[in-house]
């Protein structure tokens, strides 16, 4: 591990002396249009990238004063659904929500990674993310990649990232807003923020609190959380930049509708921290970091309500995916990028049981075989290259070679071509490799843990889309044609865990935004999936048609979400749900300095399941205000 410090340090500094002759000053030409991170880790005209990226800025995000980044980003991004059974609260553990779906790879399989500034965030004990971690106030923008990303991201990127870039300060002086609201079920959302910057010196700090009832007994959920980050800037290249992120949420979990529980509860405590040196020259930026995101859950797994016996014992479980991460990209001519990277990380995981009395371990044989207490190790390499081959044509290249210390090594390629025919649109097409190494829990977990021969999924994502830009760019539209083919995915057979899955997923997606005046604008975004192996929480189709109106004083948000052939069983006894809901946010202007919120939820009271057995609310409304300073 010093070794791999000290290599990642040395090509950093010397990568970025090399290249330190060029200007110091930061071409404007990527401005023009939408800029991401996500799939190349350095900021890139979207025009120029094969991938397919959303981008939802922090305006958006904040318009409908959600605390959680996760139904704003469900909206805006077609194939992609995030379960819930409350108004506020996912929760862990049999009966949870808040597993990330998209086009028929799932987040609670850990196929699908969520990232905080391009680090990975993942349970390491289940590999799947949390989803009550990921909260408004430390987002600048939500970029979400559909396919594969494992190129530049590794295992669990098989199926897509969500990569949540945090906020940072960009003029001197202190800002800041604070948000209060109260509604339906003795909900309660908090959050305040205030950013700094003077002179080299930046910072960031953001506080959260949240509770309800929510609509059924025995179903409380409360969240606190905080973020921190703070940057310096060295020079004028060079920024050295921390941050941490804890969030503990209390959640209880009634069970379903027809088996009820009592004591089903959860204390859960999450937290994320990063050290990174970054470097910035007109024609090379990269970045080293430390980082750690780690966790400790209590859980009370209940007893029927129905004549059940409380547990004598809690579930406790500890988990980290630890990690150094290095990049480099450097741009040699006008028409080359080549970015190159390092990785490690260090994934441990520890699970057992205590007496809810005296707090001691419990070491009975039963016990013993629901336990784990493994380290595993990942070191990985990769390059990628962006050529320009013409004034309108552009070949994109990836490799990456990851070893993991139990299920053995990976090559991972891909490849991709943007053509642009004309000034306004682009014509992409890209084939990727994605892979997901076995979790903690199948290799060593339960009696079905198999350590010895479990092999890392994979997945290939054939994909093929259309991008123009009509009316001086205030009209945006795309269509995109995918087919994911997957094997090698761990199953349960005969009661042990062994690689024998398969899936084959095709579908078609459009999205479009139309910026009408001003004040209004109008965004809309379709998807059909066709699944040869279904799966939960995937549906057949997903539509969302929403508007928005900022003036002087007023300001609105609408949208109605139609979703259709959702799968909340499958097997012998698969069950669909097919819903529309319309939500709504209304907010006015006291003063420049205080805004009152309205916001309304399924105002057409439908009955719907996102979770098999957990019938969501029905018409729901919060209220609050929110302060500037």
């Amino acid at each position: 591990m010093k070794k791999i410090l000290l290599i990642a340090l040395i090509l950093n500094c010397q990568f970025s002396i090399v290249n330190g002759q060029w200007e110091s000053a930061q071409s404007d030409s990527l401005s023009l249009q939408e800029v991401v991170v996500t799939g190349t880790r350095s900021a890139v005209d979207v025009r120029h990238t094969p991938f397919t990226v959303t981008v939802v800025d922090r305006q958006t995000l904040t318009e409908q004063y959600q605390t959680s980044v996760l139904p704003t980003v469900m909206q805006q991004v077609p194939n992609l659904l995030v379960t819930s059974r409350g108004m506020m609260g996912y929760g862990v553990s049999t009966g949870a929500a808040g597993g990330i779906n998209m086009r028929g790879i799932s987040g609670g399989a850990g196929q699908l990674l969520v990232l905080i500034d391009g680090h990975p965030q993942y349970n390491g004990v289940y590999g799947h993310p949390i989803a009550d971690s990921y909260q408004t106030l430390l987002a600048e923008r939500v970029e979400v990649l559909r396919g594969p990303a494992s190129v530049l991201y590794g295992s669990n990127a098989m199926g897509g990232v969500l990569n949540i870039v945090t906020r940072t300060s960009k003029a001197d002086g202190v800002t800041g807003n604070a948000t209060v609201g109260v509604g339906s079920y003795g909900t309660v959302e908090t959050e305040a923020a205030t950013q700094v910057r003077s002179g080299r010196f930046t910072a960031t700090v953001a506080a959260q609190y949240g509770r309800t009832d929510n609509h059924r007994p025995h179903m409380g959920f409360e969240q606190y959380g905080g973020y921190v980050k703070v940057g310096y800037d060295l020079t004028d290249n060079w920024q050295l930049t921390a941050d941490l992120d804890l969030t503990h949420f209390n959640a209880s979990n009634p069970g379903t509708v027809t088996q009820p529980k009592l004591e089903n509860d959860q204390w859960i405590t999450r937290g994320a921290a990063s050290l990174s040196l970054l470097n910035h020259f007109a024609r090379t930026s990269g970045a080293f970091t430390v980082y750690d995101n780690f966790g400790r859950h209590k859980i009370n797994d209940g007893y029927n309500a129905n004549g059940g016996t409380p547990q004598t014992d809690y579930f406790r479980s500890r988990d980290a995916v630890a990690g150094i991460s290095w990049y480099q990209t450097a741009r040699f001519t006008e028409s080359t990028r080549l970015t190159a990277g390092l990785d490690y990380q260090h994934i441990y995981g520890r699970a057992f049981y205590t007496d809810r009395v005296t707090g001691e371990r419990v070491t009975t044989q039963r016990r013993l075989m629901q336990s784990a207490h493994a380290h595993e190790n990942e070191i990985a390499g990769y390059a990628a290259v962006q050529q320009e081959l013409a004034s309108w044509l552009t070949a994109d290249l990836g490799l990456r070679y990851d070893h993991h210390s139990t299920a053995g090594g990976e090559w991972v390629p891909q490849a991709g071509i943007v053509v642009r025919p004309m000034a306004t649109g682009e014509l992409k097409a890209v084939v990727s490799k994605g892979f997901r190494n076995p979790t903690t829990r199948e290799m060593y977990m339960y009696g079905t843990a198999n350590h010895d021969s479990l092999r890392a999924e994979r997945l290939w994502s054939y994909e093929l889309s259309w991008r123009q830009r009509l009316l001086d760019n205030r009209l945006t539209y795309g269509v995109n044609l995918f087919l994911l083919k997957g094997d090698n995915l761990v199953q349960t057979v005969a009661g042990r865990n062994i690689n024998t899955g398969e899936l084959r997923n095709t579908g078609i997606e459009l999205d479009a935004s139309w910026r009408i005046t001003p004040c209004w604008s109008l965004t809309t975004n379709h998807s059909l999936l066709h699944m040869r192996n279904r799966v939960v929480a995937a549906p057949r189709y997903k539509g969302f048609l929403g508007t928005s109106y900022n003036g002087a004083r007023w300001s609105a948000v609408g949208g109605l979400q139609y979703v259709r052939g959702l799968y909340t069983a499958v097997g012998a006894d698969a069950t669909t749900e097919t819903f529309c809901l319309v939500n709504a946010t209304v907010s006015y202007a006291i003063c420049p300095a205080v805004r009152l919120w309205l916001r309304g939820e399924n105002l057409l009271a439908q009955r719907y399941e996102l979770n098999l057995g957990y019938p969501m609310p029905r018409a729901t409304i919060m209220g609050g205000v929110n302060i500037r300073f």
